[in-house]
């Protein structure tokens, strides 16, 4: 562990530092794929499936804040040794469940668990890293997580062969043992280590916290809220849209798989862009190329056009990386750091899982490249915010102004 934010070093803290968020990317792209086939051969009707894959999300909503509090009375590293048990009982759950409330049961507490993990190691690295190095970490935690996603079906398929559907939940109890056996070794913050469990550390309410704040949250953390929405409904409109014109599933799968390739390529060059030139840089053409990607996929009309579509939204998203932790954590007060974070990310939460609804609302309501139409204006709308709110220097955020 750094003994101060000046000794920092991305390359020998990377283990230590995005180790666990990998990781616990990877159990959850090991699980996700599979987990609706689990509950429809439960029983469960596609909207009941559609549900349970749904209360991954639901449950790291609802454990946002509780995590801060965990996070902040027992130190970020014991909080994840802690997740790391509760998850593998989830997983077991789901792998000898033999109902869909059981199997929901079990998705629910890894959402659950997924909320420690990226809250303590966002906690750790607002803390240990510098601020000329804060956009490069930050980027970085949130595009090992995506690595991670991007891998976790792959070897789930190869579980899968092996073990059948259950494989893909005996592969995610091997990652999630690694992860435990991983965030054992993780170093604490030094006020963590040094205050340890005698003295715990005074919680402010999160309704303080709110009043405290209340500019940066109405302001930049509902723009953070419209950039989680919009990334969102890329998961869903690509394969929508893909079935809309006729496309079949292998040929969905490759456009998918290639905009997220691209997307993994750019977080890196990303938060060295948000470092060096600021933030406004990457997120104002990040919004504007993800707004302008949804707006034209109603125009594609084959596997040419919608695979370019989809590319040009990769690059808008993979330029993108970070930027929502990375403004978080500028916004972030130094007294109450980990309960304003949990805060934040109930609210970005919020528009992760806000989106797909009312794209779905907009595509019943009208048509669906309607909803396209009106989802990309959601970028549009999130670059203005950005652009009337960020400043250029992450210093003169209005959290501590």
């Amino acid at each position: 562990m750094p003994s101060s934010p000046q000794d920092f070093s991305l390359r020998r803290m990377a283990l230590p530092a995005f180790g666990p968020s990998l990781m616990f990317g990877l159990c959850e792209g090991t699980i996700l794929p599979v987990l609706a086939l689990s509950a429809r051969a439960l029983g469960a009707s596609l909207a009941v499936a559609g549900l349970v894959v749904a209360l991954v999300g639901l449950g790291s909503l609802l454990a946002n804040i509780p995590a801060a509090w965990l996070a902040t009375r027992f130190g970020e590293r014991r909080a994840m040794v802690g997740a790391a048990g509760f998850c593998l009982v989830a997983l077991v759950l789901c792998l000898v469940a033999r109902s869909v409330w059981l199997l929901g049961l079990g998705v629910f507490m890894v959402g659950l668990a997924r909320a420690v993990f990226m809250l303590a190691r966002q906690a750790f690295l607002v803390e240990a890293a510098p601020l000329h190095l804060r956009a490069r970490a930050m980027a970085m935690l949130g595009g090992v997580h995506r690595v991670g996603m991007f891998a976790g079906p792959f070897l789930g398929a190869a579980f899968i062969g092996w073990l059948g559907l259950d494989g893909a939940y005996w592969a995610a109890l091997l990652v999630m043992l690694a992860t435990g056996a991983l965030s054992l070794l993780v170093p604490d913050l030094p006020t963590r280590a040094q205050a340890g469990a005698a003295a715990p550390q005074a919680v402010p309410a999160p309704a303080a916290m709110v009043r405290a704040h209340g500019r940066v949250l109405l302001t930049l953390g509902v723009a953070t809220a419209l950039v989680a929405a919009i990334r969102a409904c890329r998961q869903v409109v690509i394969p929508l849209w893909a079935s809309h014109i006729g496309l079949d599933a292998a040929s969905t799968s490759l456009i998918y798989g290639l905009m997220g390739a691209v997307d993994m390529l750019l977080f890196y060059p990303a938060g060295r862009v948000m470092d060096r030139r600021g933030r406004r840089a990457v997120a104002l053409p990040s919004m504007l190329v993800m707004g302008a990607s949804f707006c034209l996929m109603p125009l594609t009309g084959g596997f040419a056009s919608l695979l370019a579509a989809s590319l040009l939204m990769g690059v808008g998203n993979g330029v993108g990386a970070g930027i929502v932790l990375t403004i978080g954590a500028d916004a972030s007060p130094a007294a109450g750091r980990t309960q304003f974070l949990g805060i934040w990310r109930v609210i970005t939460d919020i528009g992760g899982g806000g989106g797909p609804l009312l794209l779905s609302a907009l595509t019943a309501a009208i048509t669906l490249a309607g909803g396209v139409l009106v989802t990309g204006g959601l970028g549009f709308v999130a670059a203005w915010m950005f652009w009337r709110w960020l400043p250029a220097a992450p210093a003169n955020l209005p959290a501590k102004a």
